[in-house]
């Protein structure tokens, strides 16, 4: 199998630092999913999440649940962002994770998302609410038919147990949230932190780390990069992209501009 997640991982030198962007499909404008991917490839990003749109989404700030409902109101929706990503899927290179809750994957079906995520050159998904259990006994049998990732998440709160668990039974990398709080960019990430991304390093884990939620600075991107393979920027860059009306070019030169300063 050649999936593109453990491609980039394998093939990235241990001082080359990753940076992933996250965006919702469908927002600010829904027919600009396209555009806000190749830009994002052209312009040196890693690996894009893709937000599915959910009218219930418990982990994100106010900034992503905004995002979320715009793109609602928008008319984006699983079906059209299957054809979205299938009309540019022989020019994207980078991985693509598409991040939403059960629910309208459910609705779906899980084997046909499985099955559309690979027709249209996805390479993994996150799904904050779905059960380990359920992960383990429904999902990953037909996520490892199709060749994608199922990407997991960690907290300060978890467990190391846990955290061997999900080292064990997963692959791609692991999602090292910075709190257990929501979704939203930070000034700096405190000692305790700090000490929680020190300790996860100390474990010396299988699968590669991602540290995402609160990064939108210098400050909080070295912190993250110096503790993991690389960083997840998702409510700072949501915010640009929309005050620059979808234009990506121009919302990646202000967040390159805010992760300098």
């Amino acid at each position: 199998m050649n999936n593109k997640i453990n491609q980039l991982f394998t093939e990235r030198t241990p001082d080359k630092k990753l940076l992933s962007l996250y965006f919702c499909a469908g927002c600010p404008t829904l027919d600009g999913t396209a555009d806000v991917i190749l830009t994002m490839q052209k312009r040196g990003i890693a690996m894009i999440e893709v937000g599915i749109p959910f009218s219930d989404p418990l982990a994100d700030g106010p900034v992503i649940q905004s995002a979320a409902t715009k793109a609602l109101k928008n008319g984006m929706n699983l079906h059209l962002l299957f054809s979205q990503l299938k009309a540019i899927k022989d020019q994207v290179e980078i991985p693509l994770v598409l991040m939403g809750y059960l629910n309208p994957i459910l609705h779906y079906g899980i084997e046909a998302f499985c099955q559309s995520c690979a027709e249209a050159g996805v390479s993994g998904m996150i799904i904050p609410d779905l059960p380990f259990d359920d992960y383990l006994n429904v999902v990953k049998p037909v996520a490892d038919k199709y060749d994608l990732r199922v990407i997991m998440l960690i907290t300060p709160e978890t467990s190391e147990e846990r955290i061997r668990f999900i080292d064990d039974h997963t692959d791609g990398f692991i999602y090292m949230v910075s709190s257990a709080a929501i979704t939203g960019a930070q000034r700096s990430f405190d000692d305790a932190k700090q000490a929680y991304f020190r300790r996860i390093d100390a474990m010396h884990l299988r699968n590669p780390r991602m540290i995402g939620f609160g990064i939108s600075n210098a400050q909080t991107l070295k912190a993250a990069q110096d503790n993991a393979a690389g960083a997840i920027i998702g409510s700072k860059f949501v915010t640009l992209l929309d005050e620059a009306e979808g234009n990506a070019d121009l919302a990646l030169d202000r967040l390159y501009a805010a992760l300098s300063e």
